[in-house]
């Protein structure tokens, strides 16, 4: 997923960030003290990071199989960690004063940008909310999603929960434009990491390439307790269309906890601090589940899986094999991990003598 933002607003944005941020300076650990610190170092890796762990939860089930047998043919094994804690830069805030009895809330942050910053005026927000930011340097549009992206993020997390107490509830993912779209795959892929997600002017549907569905017990639990918050300027008709689209496959999908804050006087522009403010106060918010509806809704789209699995039964019954694959391949890219035992047990068979 590249996704760049060349606009003259997000330049002038990327000009206020510099200047906030200053020149970085040598690269530093992460210190106990409060407010920002720029060029931060991490020095620990996380196995949720992990190469292995990072395809099987990002790719559909054919395409990380195809990645397994491609690395089985040519005698390759996977880099254990995509990235070096050591080698990268972050950019931490932490709220002044004592740390709040429940511990920190923690919001990671995906920017388009290459620079690690804190937008502008959010500081005052966020230590309100008790809330510590962090992002990543070289995380921009322009970086490779599961390479880079995605990684960085997460040893963001692993890191700031290594030094900080943190609430659990609270630990949320977000990002501004490209940034928010990779959010959201973060937050679909590890709804065990983070419980919410701030979709600042930058979402896309789920169950269609690039969002794929992760295995069914992620996903699961993606439907029931991970709080989506969307956020974008009332004046950004393209990002405002895109966020109905991600929300109308929230809801086909049977997500529970959707939440949008208005920002009507804005463009495609970086949140300002009041709905910055509204949108974290909605990230606290539980999703509020109806057991029935849920159980209703995934039953649904189950039947329609089954029936897609009956199709491709009846095309191998006709004895033309050929057609069996693109029909597996489209229910890989519809349905992902809901359907991965059903797909592997097809591949097996296909893969079989005739």
């Amino acid at each position: 997923m590249r996704v760049r933002v060349v606009t003259a607003k997000s330049a002038a944005l990327l000009r206020s960030l510099l200047l906030a941020a200053g020149a970085m300076a040598a690269i530093a650990p992460l210190s106990s003290a409060a407010g920002l610190q720029q060029a931060v170092h991490f020095a620990d890796t996380t196995p949720l990071a992990g190469s292995v762990e990072l395809a099987r939860r990002l790719l559909t089930p054919l395409a990380f199989q195809q990645l397994q047998h491609y690395l089985a043919a040519h005698a390759g094994t996977m880099r254990a960690q995509p990235l070096d804690p050591a080698q990268e830069k972050f950019v931490v805030h932490v709220p002044t004063g004592a740390p709040p009895a429940g511990g920190y809330g923690l919001l990671v942050f995906v920017p388009p940008w290459p620079q690690a910053a804190l937008p502008p005026g959010w500081s005052p927000t966020l230590d309100r909310h008790e809330l510590i930011f962090v992002s990543a340097a070289n995380s921009g549009n322009a970086a490779d999603v599961m390479d880079r992206r995605v990684p960085l993020a997460l040893l963001a997390w692993a890191n700031i929960r290594k030094q900080y107490p943190l609430d659990p509830a609270r630990v949320y993912v977000g990002g501004f434009s490209g940034g928010s779209r990779v959010a959201l795959r973060i937050a679909l892929a590890y709804p065990d990491v983070f419980r919410g997600a701030l979709l600042d002017a930058g979402s896309d549907p789920i169950g269609k390439p690039p969002v794929s569905l992760p295995p069914a017990d992620l996903f699961h639990r993606f439907q029931q307790d991970t709080r989506l918050v969307y956020l974008t300027g009332g004046q950004d008709e393209a990002h405002g269309r895109m966020d109905e689209a991600s929300r109308q496959s929230m809801q086909e999908w049977c997500v529970a906890g959707v939440d949008t804050v208005a920002m009507p006087r804005l463009g495609h522009e970086v949140a300002e601090p009041v709905a910055l403010a509204r949108a974290l106060d909605a990230l606290v918010r539980p999703p509020a589940v109806d057991a029935g509806k849920l159980a209703a809704c995934r039953a649904r789209y189950e039947r329609a899986l089954s029936s897609r699995l009956a199709e491709v039964a009846a095309t191998l019954a006709q004895g033309d094999r050929a057609r069996v694959r693109p029909q597996l391949a489209a229910i890989d890219r519809r349905y992902g991990g809901l359907a991965a035992a059903a797909l592997l047990e097809w591949e097996a068979r296909l893969d079989a003598k005739p």
